[in-house]
């Protein structure tokens, strides 16, 4: 019953949760980490055992991927990073054709949240309320620029002054000029959501971020607040949804009925071992699920609120390293 993270990088903590999980039900079985060079991840350097993939544009990924799966006799798979989620999702049934299962979203799911635009009117038809997007030749100021099909605050910018505007944001397709939320009167949250094989939601841990480096979250705070209630009645059940869903939401300071939804990762996120500190087990919830094939109950009063998260930059040795 071993299972797999995939592309594991620096996700000690969400490797760390699997093995502690893993060993209550399964104490022979193994977590395997992968990535395209393993020797060089922290995750794959504290995994039980790791394998190097090949990367992602290369013809004969899956091939080899599947190959190795078998090898190690791999039974489940957690993705974590946007650009693989598609092709797993596209060969989860060869997959499972092998005995592998993958906590993966659907292929239709995936492409909305992949696609800012498309998530955005999916939360229209959720009747969340959303950013307003502003034609390039139309617009207001401060504004809010950011790709469509963008991650970890890659090519964004705040606009405050139509002198700060260039060629490059008019020309460039994939940016989206959007209504500015001032992060004095709004605060951001992301939120761990757990969904179950019937794609229901299970449970919401509202995270407030304090402090972000390149796109990843290293002080944030829990908070059980209005946004557990509001997700569980317009989000309770999502077509395709599974497993491990980030969505980010604006909440406004002074006025709980103005919130914004923003967007919407369905993979781990970079923050969620707050979330799985806190009582949200979703690492046992997957084993329960996919591995011991149980129905999970509602885990909306599950965790701790009020609990901060302060990280900071650790080491990981690896001795006799010959490259």
């Amino acid at each position: 019953m071993n299972i797999l993270i995939t592309s594991a990088g620096r996700r000690v903590s969400l490797v760390r949760s699997f093995q502690k999980e893993l060993k209550k039900f399964f104490p022979e079985s193994k977590v395997f980490a992968s990535d395209s060079t393993p020797k060089l991840s922290a995750a794959c350097q504290i995994a039980d055992h790791y394998f190097e993939v090949p990367r992602l544009n290369e013809d004969l990924y899956f091939e080899e991927f599947i190959s190795l799966c078998q090898q190690h006799n791999i039974k489940l798979i957690i993705p974590t990073i946007d650009t693989e989620l598609l092709q797993l999702a596209q060969n989860k049934v060869r997959l499972e054709e092998k005995g592998v299962s993958v906590v993966i979203s659907s292929i239709d799911f995936i492409t909305k949240c992949r696609d800012k635009r498309s998530i955005h009117s999916f939360f229209e038809t959720k009747g969340l309320r959303v950013a307003k997007e502003y034609g390039k030749d139309n617009y207001s100021l401060p504004m809010f620029i950011k790709p469509y099909d963008g991650s970890r605050s890659v090519d964004t910018y705040v606009i405050n002054k139509k002198s700060e505007l260039t060629d490059y944001h008019f020309e460039n397709e994939k940016l989206m000029f959007l209504e500015y939320l001032d992060h004095n009167e709004f605060t951001e949250f992301t939120c761990d959501l757990y969904y179950d094989k019937n794609n229901k939601l299970k449970c919401a841990v509202p995270r407030k971020r304090l402090e972000v480096r390149d796109g990843e979250v290293y002080k944030a705070l829990t908070q059980n607040n209005i946004l557990v209630k509001y997700i569980r009645q317009h989000l309770l059940h999502i077509d395709g949804a599974v497993g491990c869903i980030t969505a980010q939401f604006f909440l406004h300071n002074n006025d709980e009925s103005k919130i914004y939804a923003i967007e919407i990762n369905p993979r781990f996120g970079g923050g969620f071992p707050l979330s799985y500190l806190a009582g949200a087990n979703f690492p046992k919830w997957i084993i329960e699920e996919y591995l011991l094939e149980n129905n999970i109950e509602d885990k909306f009063n599950s965790w701790e609120s009020d609990l901060l998260m302060i990280r900071y930059d650790d080491e990981i040795l690896v001795h006799g390293y010959k490259g």
